[in-house]
């Protein structure tokens, strides 16, 4: 099977069944996240304690791109401290504009890596940062006590 396959089957079964959506009774938090030039929307919700992202979901509507986006990346927050959390968002939204490209420092993406050529795709590229940018939004006001 090409790598191509993989990354192509990995979004698929992201996209048709998100582990991750559905609503998460003990959040802490949740922010609603809108790319208004396609219609995509979620509503990502997080369970933050002691600067740990212990526990994340999303609700919301979207094309397969942000679907699998938004499951994947809870996958990989999950556990992580905020800090962590919000470099792995930081490395995805560069790895999709291009400014990351070498693999190594990419690696901790994980199966995110499937959507790295979205950045070839410049109209998908807002379906694919869309809940990156609403979790580093949400982390930026959970990890603030000033709020």
């Amino acid at each position: 099977m090409a790598l191509d396959d993989v990354y192509t089957e990995v979004l698929g079964e992201h996209s048709r069944n998100p582990d991750h959506k559905h609503h998460l009774s003990c959040a802490t938090c949740a922010l609603k996240g809108h790319n208004p030039s396609c219609g995509d929307e979620i509503t990502l919700e997080l369970q933050v304690k002691d600067g740990m992202v212990k526990d994340a979901s999303f609700t919301g509507v979207g094309c397969a791109i942000s679907q699998a986006s938004t499951d994947i990346m809870i996958e990989l927050i999950r556990g992580k401290s905020i800090e962590e959390a919000r470099d792995l968002a930081r490395k995805f939204i560069a790895m999709i504009k291009g400014e990351i490209t070498d693999d190594e420092e990419l690696e901790d993406l994980d199966e995110a890596l499937a959507l790295r050529n979205v950045s070839h795709m410049p109209a998908r590229v807002k379906c694919a940062v869309l809940a990156w940018h609403t979790l580093d939004d949400a982390l930026k006001k959970d990890g603030n006590p000033e709020k």
